[in-house]
């Protein structure tokens, strides 16, 4: 099993139930230093010492790679995500673990400021970026090594795993055939006033692979067939959340997970055999983090990165920096996107490598990509 097989498996998260709200939104104070880890239904998992896991630490003085559009086009969009939906998502209320080092929500949200309004200036200008200068950075803002927690590896002390995660470009049908017989379905529109009709969290993949919601099937109707592909076409929909189909008539569109089966995702376990089903919406762009498939945030390669947005936290921006190849480099991130990997996960960040049309360009590509990184994440002083 390749190593994406861990990515970002989604990026739709069900807000906090009523019964937990006031556990969620606000996050610990910070006179304690023990954290409590949560999932991605607000439940608590485990404690753990937010001072062990931040130090104060400068950038090491190399050039930071990142495609300066592409950032500051998710940059915008993520601060419009909390700027919409600050009163009816909790996670962009929550400062994680991270204020156990003093870091507030207003100083998340200045720093996503004043990197847009730097971008904006330096591109408009047409100067050097200095985003991509350690020297700036280190003048204009705390710089924090996040050092993983692995309950699983208690040798992982130093660098988190980086694995990567991609849009996939597959044929598909719009009606089921011999080739084409694993299909993406679309619940059906909420009526307002009714209560939601939660049939869809009773069935696993498999049972729907066999056929429940085709012809003949006993919930035929119920939804609608947005895509068919074959059965990789499929895992790779479900593994990474964003799926672009050109379809046998010359047409091709993106689908995006919307609402998943309630059956969380399993680590360790092939993807085959993983019994979470994600329904999916067609959509306009590559999409990233958001509580409902309408609000999601839009995200692009090579500057998005998944992770836990309960614990670490929407919005956080992060440098990563690998030896691979002989020496040291740095590239700029925001974390704006999240999965079933990570809740919780305080020792992994999943990089948005591209689109690719095929395994092979994507294999190809992710060997260049290093497994371990040195993570640090950036507030505005």
């Amino acid at each position: 099993m390749m190593f994406l097989a861990v990515g970002c498996q989604a990026a739709t998260v069900p807000s906090a139930p009523a019964a937990v709200s006031a556990t969620v939104t606000p996050s610990p104070v910070a006179v304690s230093s023990l954290y409590t880890v949560l999932d991605e239904f607000g439940q608590p998992q485990f404690q753990v010492d937010g001072r062990q896991l931040f130090r104060d630490r400068p950038l090491p003085p190399h050039r930071i790679r990142t495609a300066p559009m592409k950032l500051l086009q998710v940059l915008r969009s993520t601060r419009q995500y909390f700027q919409d939906f600050s009163e009816t998502d909790p996670i962009t209320q929550r400062e994680g673990i991270l204020a156990i080092k003093g870091v507030t929500l207003p100083q998340v949200l200045d720093t996503l400021d004043f990197m847009i309004a730097t971008l904006t200036a330096d591109i408009s200008r047409k100067r050097p970026i200095r985003l991509q200068d350690p020297a700036f950075i280190n003048q204009h803002f705390r710089v924090m090594q996040w050092l993983p927690y692995n309950p699983r590896n208690p040798n992982q002390t130093e660098e988190l795993r980086l694995t990567n995660y991609a849009v996939f470009t597959h044929r598909g049908s719009r009606s089921r055939t011999e080739t084409y017989n694993a299909a993406l379905y679309a619940l059906l529109p909420h009526v307002p006033a009714q209560p939601e009709d939660l049939f869809y969290k009773q069935l696993t993949k498999q049972q729907i692979l066999a056929g429940i919601f085709e012809p003949g099937g006993s919930l035929y109707g119920r939804v609608k067939p947005l895509a068919y592909l074959t059965r990789r076409g499929l895992e790779d929909a479900l593994m990474q959340g964003t799926i672009l189909v050109q379809f046998t008539d010359g047409t091709e569109e993106f689908f995006n997970v919307d609402r998943h089966n309630g059956i969380p995702f399993a680590k360790g376990v092939d993807p085959y055999e993983q019994r979470r089903y994600w329904y999916f919406r067609q959509v306009a762009a590559i999409k990233g983090y958001g509580n409902t498939v309408e609000n999601k945030i839009n995200i692009e390669p090579e500057v998005t990165f998944a992770g836990d947005v309960w614990n670490i936290g929407l919005g956080r921006i992060v440098v990563v920096e690998d030896t691979q190849g002989g020496w040291p480099k740095l590239r700029l991130g925001v974390i704006a996107d999240t999965g079933g990997a990570f809740m919780p996960n305080l020792y992994q960040l999943d990089f948005l490598a591209g689109i690719f049309p095929d395994r092979a360009s994507y294999q190809a590509a992710a060997r260049r990509l290093p497994h371990y990184v040195r993570a640090y994440i950036l507030i505005k002083k």
